[in-house]
């Protein structure tokens, strides 16, 4: 089966246009070659007509996050590092010290931060340690000694441990530790006898995000918007009317709207390299710098920052992710090794949103000849429900909704069509809220997962501003049009990105 589309002969163009045109409605001038000298009236349909629905997609944000102003240029916080040491490296080809101790070179954190291979790895003298890879197997062991990149260990009722191939084979966890009787657990300043094993200092990573500022404006003349046009407008706002202006004007800002939205979810950091220069005139001259706040560096929208510290899941098939339980059962786990947060909401494309369907519909006893769906009493007047709102799975809810944005043809809809194995199907986003430390505010705070900053102060409040200029209506220049400006200035938060999975 192929399904076509009318592409062209759509009017599905979103050009700002101030007025009514030949190209856009019927033109009576043209009609059957005479125009308004034919003798017959045509029946006129005044009201414009919907076809495309709902137009906006902004909503997202909203239902999964929080709003909060914010008085800097940027947004400094951080995150609590693992609890246990879990460390990957590799067994060395040598031994190490006595005791049959083996060597074993630490490349990086479980995370594969590779910052502790410099000497920043928590592993002290007699910690005991679980020791795992392909070809030593679980091996349990004292540790002897311990230099910067590297430990030596004992192992428990075994040889020295075999040598492994350079990499991030080996996986060591510190379970414990033994000291022998009379023994110095810490050592004293300044105390040169005293055990060098340590104080360990919990871990620290901070993030920051900077807000960027987003404007458009409309403008129509003075006397365009005192005349109507015979085509009855109606808006997403609610308005309705004869005066198209008023069709333009709130399209420009429904369309801002949703752009306030999208940014925050695809926008992009400005880093090292990068391609963008600031033109003459426009922001300046010179190249853009990544640490530069008075600059247009970019930000990081949700995308970006789960792509740079969240999960990603292709999918079992490699077409549509998470479509079997299979599937499923392998996000669980990765989850597990995260914060496991047992609540999700699920905002997927449709074709994910239907595989997902199928697979639950399997999973039901009856549900092989395609007679029963969820759990009811069926009968013959009712509609058959094909379609799950959440499952649970583990100790896992799932809660799943259509995500508009990766729908529509003229948003991520259109995008996916061609982006092949990099098409996004849908994320998945923890409930609930989490805690950290905000350096703004000097104190531990409880937030949602994902929250936006706006630049607001007794002065001016930047999260959606507007404002009119010109002589139409309230006169405030002598320009004779009237000209409807928007701004906001915002960032997007992304707490706890290793709780959040992105389908593609």
């Amino acid at each position: 089966m192929a399904i076509s589309n009318p592409g062209g002969n759509l009017n599905s163009v979103p050009a700002p246009i101030k007025q009514t045109l030949q190209n856009n409605y019927l033109d009576l001038a043209s009609t059957a070659g005479q125009g308004w000298a034919q003798q017959y009236v045509p029946d006129l349909m005044e009201k414009e007509a919907e076809v495309f629905g709902p137009r906006t997609i902004s909503g997202f944000l909203s239902q999964v996050g929080a709003e909060e102003a914010m008085t800097a240029d940027q947004v400094v916080w951080s995150e609590q590092g693992r609890l246990h040491l879990s460390y990957l490296g590799h067994v060395h080809s040598t031994t190490g010290g006595a005791d049959s101790s083996s060597q074993i070179d630490i490349i990086s954190d479980i995370d594969g931060n590779t910052d502790v291979a410099s000497g920043n790895h928590g592993i002290r003298v007699n910690d005991t340690v679980i020791i795992s890879d392909p070809t030593n197997g679980v091996v349990k062991a004292l540790v002897v000694t311990v230099a910067t990149d590297r430990i030596d260990v004992a192992p428990y009722g075994a040889a020295a441990l075999t040598g492994t191939t350079s990499g991030s084979a080996t996986t060591v966890l510190v379970y414990g530790s033994e000291f022998p009787k009379a023994s110095q657990y810490f050592k004293a300043t300044g105390d040169a006898t005293s055990d060098t094993r340590g104080a360990n200092e919990p871990s620290f990573k901070s993030f920051n995000n900077k807000p960027i500022i987003m404007k458009d404006y409309y403008e129509v003349s003075g006397s365009d918007a005192s005349r109507i046009g015979w085509v009855e407008v109606s808006t997403e706002a609610g308005q309705s009317g004869y005066l198209w202006y008023l069709k333009a004007e709130a399209d420009t800002r429904a369309r801002f709207t949703d752009y306030i939205e999208m940014a925050m979810l695809e926008a992009e950091k400005g880093g090292a390299g990068n391609d963008i220069t600031e033109e003459a005139g426009v922001m300046g001259t010179g190249a853009v710098t990544s640490n530069d706040a008075t600059k247009n560096t970019g930000t990081e929208g949700l995308f970006a920052a789960i792509e740079d510290r969240g999960n990603i899941t292709t999918g079992v098939t490699g077409v549509n992710a998470a479509t079997d339980l299979a599937e499923f059962d392998a996000i669980l786990a990765e989850f597990d090794k995260q914060g496991a947060i047992e609540e999700y909401m699920m905002f997927v494309n449709r074709s994910t949103s239907l595989a997902i369907d199928d697979m639950l519909a399997s999973m039901n006893s009856y549900g092989a000849g395609g007679t029963s769906y969820g759990v009811f009493n069926n009968s013959e007047d009712m509609a058959l429900n094909l379609g799950f709102s959440g499952f649970r799975r583990g100790s896992y809810d799932f809660y799943k909704s259509d995500f508009r944005y990766l729908n529509d043809k003229a948003t991520r809809g259109g995008i996916n069509l061609t982006a092949g194995a990099n098409a996004l199907r849908g994320v998945m986003i923890p409930a609930g809220t989490s805690t950290v430390y905000d350096q703004n505010v000097g104190a531990s705070m409880r937030r949602p997962f994902l929250h936006v900053r706006y630049r607001a102060s007794q002065t001016d409040d930047r999260r959606m501003k507007t404002w009119v200029t010109g002589s139409v209506g309230a006169a405030t220049s002598a320009l004779d049009a009237m000209q409807l400006h928007f701004l906001s200035e915002r960032c997007l938060i992304t707490q706890g990105a290793n709780n959040f999975m992105l389908l593609k």
